[in-house]
């Protein structure tokens, strides 16, 4: 029921906004991981401009927020960010796993699951990064997955678009911001009095120091669960703090990712933080910091040991940007390769 009001919902914004025929057919979707019981919510998002970036009367801002203005092209979106279940057939390899053991003949495996099949897995957590957690939360139904690098959020998207054969990625910053807003100009998605954040965000003052299930808080108005707080979420961008001012293209812009291991957009704010990190325009940095306790050297390029506030959402655009077709992280190490 909730999925037919949506694509009602949709449809009105659809006549109002005077959309081509193709971004008009676009409708909320359930998507099942082939091969697993696994499945994931996608939201349509209607594309549009908005004023990306904070007024310098909203308090708390940072300079860096310099309102411009920003066209985006149609897309979907996760109604929930990425949770464990969804995650760990990836990082478990519980696919590979699975043909194994059914002896199934992988020269006879569909093209998907060949290319599904190539793309690198992480390397087993080397710390206990789930503690509070217990030890079956890789297997909760709705639980936020966390702890992950920016680089391993790529390749989960990577890899899940050779098992779909649909193009998943993370969101742009522009794109996240625009979907958390959802037509809104105000401080949060749901206005500017921080005394409700508790309505619609797991934060500092609520989350009992831990991630809680998705979708339990209100969402916004375009049917987005948890893009304030629970998990902050990756972006695709590389983080820069003159980024607003050095991007001259109005459409869809981002700062593309490099073999930088470090400072990478997350969005959103999560259950550790305070209302003003929450904001929809506040934006931070990926840093050594969320790797503090990985003894290895050199550190994982899969796992952040310190992150268990940083999650990611997916997008799939109506039509991928140029910049951005068969986009992979540049980042490939040799000892990392996934032997099949």
């Amino acid at each position: 029921m909730f999925l037919v009001r949506c694509a009602l919902v949709f449809a009105v914004a659809s006549l109002v906004a005077g959309l081509s025929a193709e971004e008009s057919e676009m409708q909320p979707y359930t998507e099942k991981i082939p091969g697993f019981e696994v499945e994931f919510e996608m939201v349509p998002i209607p594309g549009g401009k908005f004023v990306m970036g904070s007024p310098e009367a909203e308090a708390d801002r940072k300079p860096e927020e310099v309102q411009h203005e920003v066209e985006i092209a149609p897309f979907w979106m996760g109604r929930y960010e990425v949770t464990w279940p969804e995650y760990w057939i990836y990082a478990s390899k519980r696919d590979i796993k699975d043909k194994e053991r059914a002896k199934i003949d992988l020269n006879g495996q569909p093209e998907s699951e060949k290319l599904a099949d190539a793309v690198s897995r992480p390397t087993p957590p080397y710390p206990d990064m789930i503690i509070g957690y217990g030890s079956d939360c890789y297997l909760t139904k709705g639980l936020p997955a966390f702890c992950f690098t920016h680089h391993a959020a790529l390749e989960y998207c990577r890899w899940l678009s050779a098992k779909t054969q649909k193009t998943y990625r993370l969101p742009t910053e522009a794109e996240w911001e625009y979907a958390c807003r959802a037509g809104g100009k105000t401080v949060y998605s749901w206005g500017d009095d921080p005394a409700k954040a508790g309505e619609y965000a797991w934060l500092a003052e609520n989350s009992n120091g831990k991630t809680q299930l998705v979708g339990q808080k209100k969402p916004n108005a375009w049917g987005l669960y948890d893009m304030h707080g629970n998990v902050a979420e990756w972006c695709m961008d590389l983080h820069q703090k003159d980024a607003y001012t050095i991007l001259k293209e109005k459409l869809c812009p981002v700062i593309l990712p490099t073999t930088a291991e470090y400072r990478y957009v997350v969005r959103g704010g999560s259950w550790r933080d305070k209302p003003e990190q929450l904001r929809s325009a506040a934006r931070f940095a990926s840093d050594p910091e969320f790797s503090r306790r990985d003894p290895q050297l050199p550190q994982s390029f899969w796992w952040h040991t310190d992150a268990q506030n940083v999650g990611f959402r997916l997008v799939r655009p109506l039509n991928e940007q140029p910049n951005l077709v068969k986009f992979r992280s540049p980042i490939v190490p040799k000892s990392n390769r996934q032997e099949n």
